[in-house]
Formats: structure tokens, sequence, C-alpha cells
């Protein structure tokens, strides 16, 4: 059974098109933060896969980078979602309008 880079893309766009709709339609910050890890990963499998298939591109490279940034943008989303629950007992988005201190 041989896996083609199609099938790679295919998962990647279905990832792609989950992390739209996450953002698009959820009202709570973290799954709005999960949406956009789940874009990322669809970015870091497409940088795998044609790191795979294509002869000297450096895929794997940069999504390990891409990891050590997503992971940055978790600590710091999660740090900032913490404070807001903090300050509104809430962490739906419309709420936020006004974040002032």
């Amino acid at each position: 059974m041989s896996n083609e880079l199609i099938d790679f893309v295919i998962v990647s766009v279905a990832l792609l098109g989950i992390g739209i709709y996450g953002l698009a339609v959820k009202r709570n910050a973290i799954r709005m933060l999960f949406s956009i890890e789940i874009i990322i990963n669809a970015a870091n499998l497409n940088l795998v896969a044609f790191g795979r298939f294509i002869p000297g591109s450096e895929g794997q490279t940069l999504a390990l980078f891409s990891i050590g940034i997503a992971a940055a943008e978790v600590a710091v989303g999660l740090a900032l979602i913490i404070v807001a629950y903090r300050m509104y007992k809430n962490i739906d988005i419309a709420e936020f309008r006004s974040l002032k201190g």
C-alpha cells in the first residue's frame, strides 16, 4: 500500500476546513485556540508531506520550527484566556469587546 502525496494533501485540506469552521462558528476562546492549532497542524502535515515527496525540500525542519512556535503561541494564548477569565468570569469572545483594565 503506497501513500501518495494527494492522500496527505486531502487530509490537510480536511483539517484546514475543520479549523476554519471552528474559528468562524465557535465563540469560546479555548475552542478558537484549538481551531488555530488544527490549522497549524494542517500546515505542518503539508510541510512534512512535501518534504518527503520532493527531494531537496526541508519540510521536516520547517515543521519542527512551526511546532515550537505553536507551543509558544498556546502558552501565550492560554495565559491571556486565564487573565480574561479572572477579570470577566467568562471566556466568551463576544464579551471581550472592551478589554479595559
